[in-house]
């Protein structure tokens, strides 16, 4: 299936995305608010659009992925953003990691206009993205999952987890999870430092058993070759923990690993290393003498 694909936010994982949709034979229309990106984009195959109204002015589906609940709800609700054109019969599917209440405030907005909305964040960086390996967590109707499912599952691996809103909650466990391994996972190197073993062997060591992770196997060779050029950045990070622990206050779930990976990641940001990789939090834990 081919389709003309509106795509908004053209950063790290913009341009995975996109590179993927170009790949498998999209016509993609896109934006960003930086012409530096968007110029770019145009070197595999992305049609640069002036607003995101404009971008989605053809589209069949328009996507979405930037790096705020407030910027998600600009780009739909904003100054040239979608509303401002027709969304009549268009499915709008935003990969962002937002608030839940902003999500479905948004999502409310657009089915009064005539189009869908799935709430369909993602785990996996940029290069996931680009080889279509990614795990797409989806909220929204039955109908319009059906209608976007084609293209997403170039993209990844798709779930339907429940009405709008639901992707987003399960984004909250995935980032649970993950985001509190990297720190984990940052300990284990120092203590396998500490020891003399090669440290880089960890991952294949650990492959077969209960001590493997993604994050082991994709994060921890950075952290062992110090190479923190941003796959994602280490404000999402600590903006995704701060989401995570205001989402959960009101259920009074107690988050004790979660609350102390976020001090760390605040350290880490209030320390001038915001513009990092994630797993420049390791930084933070002295290497043995």
């Amino acid at each position: 299936m081919s389709a003309n694909v509106a795509f908004i936010g053209l950063g790290l994982m913009g341009t995975g995305f996109t590179r993927r949709l170009n790949e498998t034979g999209h016509t993609i229309a896109g934006y960003d608010v930086d012409a530096a990106r968007l110029s770019a984009a145009s070197a595999w195959g992305v049609t640069a659009a002036a607003s995101p109204k404009e971008s989605a002015a053809t589209a069949d589906i328009v996507m979405i992925c930037v790096t705020t609940s407030k910027a998600m709800k600009e780009v739909v609700l904003g100054k040239g953003g979608l509303l401002e054109g027709s969304v009549s019969g268009k499915t709008i599917v935003d990969f962002s990691t937002c608030e839940i209440p902003v999500t479905r405030a948004v999502a409310e907005a657009v089915v009064e206009a005539g189009g869908t909305f799935i709430d369909a964040p993602v785990s996996g960086g940029p290069g996931q993205a680009e080889l279509g390996t990614l795990a797409i967590m989806a909220g929204g109707s039955d109908a319009a999952l059906s209608t976007a499912r084609p293209v997403l599952e170039n993209l990844g691996k798709v779930t339907h987890m429940g009405d709008v809103g639901a992707g987003q909650a399960t984004k909250l466990v995935n980032q649970a999870l993950c985001l509190t391994n990297y720190c984990v996972v940052a300990e284990g190197l120092r203590i396998a430092e500490a020891f003399g073993v090669d440290a880089s062997k960890i991952p294949e060591a650990l492959e077969p058993g209960l001590g493997n992770s993604a994050v082991l196997q994709a994060v921890y060779p950075r952290m062992v070759a110090e190479d923190f050029a941003p796959r994602g950045y280490a404000r999402q990070i600590l903006k995704d923990f701060e989401m995570l622990i205001e989402a959960t206050r009101e259920k009074h779930i107690s988050l004790p690993m979660a609350f102390q990976a976020a001090t760390l990641y605040r350290m880490l940001c209030a320390g001038g290393d915001a513009e990092l990789d994630g797993s420049a939090v390791v930084k933070l834990i002295p290497k043995p003498e």
